[in-house]
């Protein structure tokens, strides 16, 4: 059990414990859920190696005192949980968001892997086209599930 989870932690690095648990289970696996996450710590397989590996990406809306209502773009990243951008703008469409990445890339670099939700600015062919354009890895939570990309949310 131990290999196959160390195989499908390297094979697919965004799916997390619960995604490696579930996915287990589906397999044969009888393990509960206490002893993989045991398992799952003790190789340290929680742990990112580096910056610049996951970037985690979100939006925040609100309004103002007069009713109208703004988003906030944040970009974290997720091995030193820093908040590497925040914009904040009343239209924020794809465009907007590889603006950002773009500014993003002079000085910091471009990650490995971006994970997001299913907003309409992150399944947009723009942004998808931009991500293969520049060897990045766009990564899905499942809807319904921002847990999966608890770094941003927690920072929101």
């Amino acid at each position: 059990m131990i290999n196959e989870l160390q195989e499908m932690v390297s094979k697919y690095p965004a799916i997390g414990f619960w995604q490696s648990y579930f996915r287990l289970r589906r397999n044969g696996f009888v393990w509960n859920h206490k002893k993989v996450y045991r398992v799952y710590t003790a190789l340290h397989l929680n742990i990112l190696a580096f910056i610049n590996e996951v970037w985690s990406i979100d939006f925040m809306s609100d309004s103002l005192w007069n009713g109208r209502k703004f988003r906030l773009l944040n970009i974290v990243d997720d091995f030193n949980r820093q908040m590497l951008a925040m914009e904040a703008d009343i239209s924020l469409p794809a465009l907007g968001v590889i603006r950002v990445l773009e500014y993003l890339k002079e000085f910091r670099g471009l990650p490995k892997m971006i994970r997001v939700d299913n907003g309409p600015e992150f399944i947009s062919l723009a942004l998808e086209e931009w991500c293969r354009k520049n060897s990045i890895n766009l990564t899905f939570i499942q809807p319904g599930k921002p847990m999966q990309n608890g770094y941003v949310e927690r920072c929101n």
